[in-house]
């Protein structure tokens, strides 16, 4: 394990992801970004420069005309990370696929191919699927319910670690004088007969420098966090300030070690906004006028019905009350964050329109002002253990280049982030451990 440091990840949104609909009209920013490989490739390269631990990449599998900009037409993740993989070399490779919709023998054959092609920095994170429309696209009348998504993750990721192990580390000989390739008692079928996966094995495909790849999750409903807890390595999530970071930090932590588990092999990296400029102030009007601009009233009455299952909330008169009844659409898409709407609106007693000015209304992030303000309270965060580190939304280029080049050298001064990368893995980087062959483990315990 290497020393306590802030970790951060990069996540670019192209043309614009939720609530930066107009975020391509910044002239940095190619129309076509989110199928642009060059762009991907200079935001990455501009990433490793600061150092940063990963590139995160999201993903989605449904759309309808009011989804935003960046969702409409973008490029797969593991197709896109393995071509930024080839132009860097130490910036960790993490996309997003879901467990609902892939077979697992073919994806996780995906993943290990992005670990050996970036050597040992490729990431996976997990996710189940909020948007029920999903379905429909794989011939299913409708999206499954919260129990049966999560129960199929938690054996998706069991299933994934047992394949990736289906060859130990010293299995391919590759002695040429005695024309040797494979040494066949090292490699290991799975034969695996689960709840919902039925997987022979073995993968055709060797481990990498990392042994798997680095586990991430992102639920935050109780069967979200336990997965994560039982599972994840890595922990996407979002906070809105110290005492939310630290309540939700310290459940994971308590949770991951109620599975058995070492609490300080779980990174816990929140979502933040940055924003920096040469004074606080300059950088508040930045945040402000931003804003503004990226996310208007229509495009977030559009957007507002994604966690409903895109429920169509244009057909409700703006100024009655909340339509509580919608919640029921919303079961077997982002339900937590659809009973949250709900439960706020009533309790209001909220009209349509308030509730959707409510979900659009302006709120400064703890993150904005000149690089020595945003270093401080990124440092403040981290020393709280609200966190381990950040997942820092990339937005406007020169926003992010400010980032890199007048916040990261601050924390560095400081002994709190990197002056050089500590490994050329993802694992290493993010002071995890390589897990060890199982098979390697079991011959090892076996008596001589």
């Amino acid at each position: 394990m290497s020393r306590r440091t802030i970790k951060l990840g990069a996540v670019p949104y192209g043309t614009g992801g939720p609530g930066q609909h107009r975020l391509w009209l910044d002239p940095e920013i190619p129309g076509d970004a989110s199928v642009n490989i060059d762009w991907f490739i200079q935001t990455a390269k501009l990433a490793e420069q600061g150092r940063f631990d990963l590139m995160f990449i999201v993903d989605s599998q449904f759309i309808t005309p009011h989804s935003p900009p960046h969702y409409l037409n973008r490029l797969e993740p593991l197709t896109l990370l393995s071509a930024v993989a080839t132009h860097t070399s130490h910036l960790g490779m993490v996309g997003t696929a879901t467990t609902s919709f892939n077979s697992p023998f073919n994806l996780v054959r995906r993943f290990g191919s992005l670990d050996l092609i970036s050597h040992g920095r490729a990431g996976w994170n997990v996710v189940t699927t909020g948007d029920a429309g999903t379905a429909t696209n794989y011939g299913l009348e409708e999206h499954y319910d919260y129990d049966t998504r999560y129960g199929r993750a938690q054996e998706y990721v069991e299933l994934a670690r047992a394949l990736w192990d289906s060859y130990e580390d010293d299995a391919f000989v590759r002695d040429r004088e005695t024309a040797t390739f494979l040494d066949p008692a090292r490699q290991h079928a799975l034969n695996h007969e689960g709840t919902y996966f039925d997987v022979a094995g073995p993968l055709n495909l060797q481990r990498s420098p990392q042994g798997h790849p680095v586990i991430f999750q992102a639920g935050d409903s109780d069967q979200g966090r336990n997965l994560g807890a039982s599972v994840g390595e890595g922990i996407f999530t979002h906070a809105p300030d110290v005492p939310s970071g630290k309540a939700f930090y310290d459940d994971l932590k308590t949770r991951a070690k109620s599975f058995g588990r070492d609490p300080e092999e779980l990174v816990i990296m929140p979502g933040v906004k940055v924003v920096v400029g040469d004074t606080d102030e300059e950088a508040r009007e930045i945040e402000a006028a931003n804003h503004e601009r990226d996310h208007g009233f229509e495009e977030a009455l559009a957007e507002f019905g994604r966690p409903f299952g895109w429920h169509d909330f244009g057909q409700y008169d703006l100024d009655a009350p909340f339509p509580a009844q919608a919640l029921a659409h919303g079961e077997r898409s982002f339900f937590t964050q659809a009973t949250r709407i709900t439960e706020r609106a009533v309790a209001n007693g909220w009209t349509l329109r308030q509730t959707v000015e409510a979900a659009r209304v302006f709120r400064k992030s703890e993150f904005v002002g000149s690089p020595a303000t945003v270093a401080t309270k990124l440092q403040e965060w981290w020393e709280a253990r609200a966190c381990d580190g950040f997942n820092i939304g990339v937005d406007h280029p020169a926003n992010f280049r400010r980032i890199v080049e007048e916040v990261i050298p601050i924390l560095t001064e400081r002994g709190v982030f990197r002056r050089e990368y500590e490994a050329t893995t993802l694992r290493g980087n993010l002071g995890l451990p390589i897990p060890e062959n199982r098979h390697t483990v079991a011959r090892r315990a076996q008596p001589s």
